[in-house]
């Protein structure tokens, strides 16, 4: 029999259940994630830093676990929140439950939750931190979860960011592409390869004189955790990159740190973004695309204006919230989704084949 655990919100709003993980306590912002499947690529996503995730689909671990399955060298979330949980596992092909996996990773969690009420009372109180503790009593937990940071103004991507530089590819490829480390995500670097790059991946505070230094006929911005509105050294770097003029893609968090280069505000949203069925527009060719997402910032709508030079190319068909921009005066564009899925759906990754586009015309008009 499973050890009690309980889930107190900083609201007060408290909920009992059965601990999962590792036994211990953790806080962080609880958001959850609406996905049916992919759960371990949505808690080794290093934009979940930080934060609780509430996993809406009724059966959690069934599927165990799989070495390929990583979106980076670990599970990068403070805990989970499951109605369901399973030990067991059908997948031939799994290496180890999801309770081993959870265990081994230090991840602490709560399962037999009732995750419908959960995640309609967030969506209507918005995003707010958490705790969950199977060891703490409940005057503790209150003490506790006021430790916990709030994630506005809060930076986090030099945390989880490579401490070094790497490479990715063939290192004989004709295109060579500078990809700035806030938070990527491995399926993001597999994208870039499989369309013939060779990548170096810079960590979020390099310079923009370090990554230039390398001559790279492109330049990526990667999705990463926390409030983009203080990386002053990403921003930076980013206007910089600007300045040259080459091809430049971002995603998600890069999308954000884009349209700040370009004079534009973002904001934390009410609950976020975070699933794998997210409508959107393509208004430059009025398509539609089934997108995963996770963010909970977004670029501002009221500041496009202040720059005639940038163009929205991508709506939220839900809420109308910006999802993609491009300058008009230089080779740079962004997402606010991510193209890549893993998990989710290939609508998107067109993407990648129009930021390799942009760069092998770039290379022929500039030889």
């Amino acid at each position: 029999m499973r050890d009690k655990a309980y889930l107190l919100l900083e609201d007060g709003f408290l909920m009992e259940g059965k601990a999962i993980g590792k036994r211990g306590t953790s806080g962080g912002e609880i958001c959850f994630n609406t996905g049916m499947t992919g759960y371990q690529e949505i808690y080794t996503d290093p934009s979940y830093y930080g934060q609780i995730i509430v996993n809406t689909a009724a059966h959690i671990g069934n599927y165990g676990t799989e070495d390929d399955e990583q979106e980076s060298s670990s599970p990068k979330i403070s805990g989970i929140v499951v109605n369901e949980f399973s030990d067991e596992f059908s997948r031939k092909t799994a290496t180890e439950s999801l309770q081993t996996y959870l265990e081994k990773n230090n991840v602490v969690g709560i399962a037999d939750i009732d995750t419908r009420l959960l995640v309609r009372y967030i969506r209507s109180k918005g995003a707010m931190n958490a705790v969950i503790s199977s060891e703490l009593s409940l005057e503790e937990l209150k003490e506790d979860i006021k430790k916990v940071p709030s994630m506005d103004g809060l930076e986090l991507s030099s945390i989880v960011s490579t401490k070094n530089t790497y490479f990715v590819g063939d290192p004989s490829a004709a295109i060579k592409v500078a990809a700035l480390d806030v938070g990527i995500k491995t399926s993001i670097l597999k994208n870039l390869v499989d369309r013939g790059c060779y990548v170096q991946v810079f960590p979020a505070r390099t310079s923009f004189a370090v990554m230039s230094a390398w001559e790279p006929d492109g330049y990526f911005i990667s999705n990463g955790p926390g409030d983009p509105s203080v990386m002053d050294y990403a921003i930076t770097t980013v206007k910089e990159i600007l300045t040259l003029n080459k091809p430049v893609f971002g995603i998600c968090l890069g999308h954000q740190l884009l349209a700040l280069a370009a004079g534009i505000s973002t904001y934390k949203m009410h609950h976020g973004h975070r699933g794998l069925n997210h409508p959107v527009k393509n208004l430059i060719t009025g398509l539609g695309e089934m997108t995963s997402q996770n963010h909970g910032f977004a670029v501002s709508e009221k500041d496009i204006k202040k720059n005639p030079d940038l163009e929205v190319t991508h709506v939220h068909l839900n809420d109308n919230t910006i999802m993609g921009i491009r300058l008009k005066s230089k080779k740079a564009f962004s997402v606010q989704y991510h193209p890549e899925a893993s998990p989710g759906p290939h609508d998107s990754r067109y993407l990648f084949d129009q930021f390799l586009s942009m760069i092998k015309e770039d290379i022929t008009v500039s030889n």
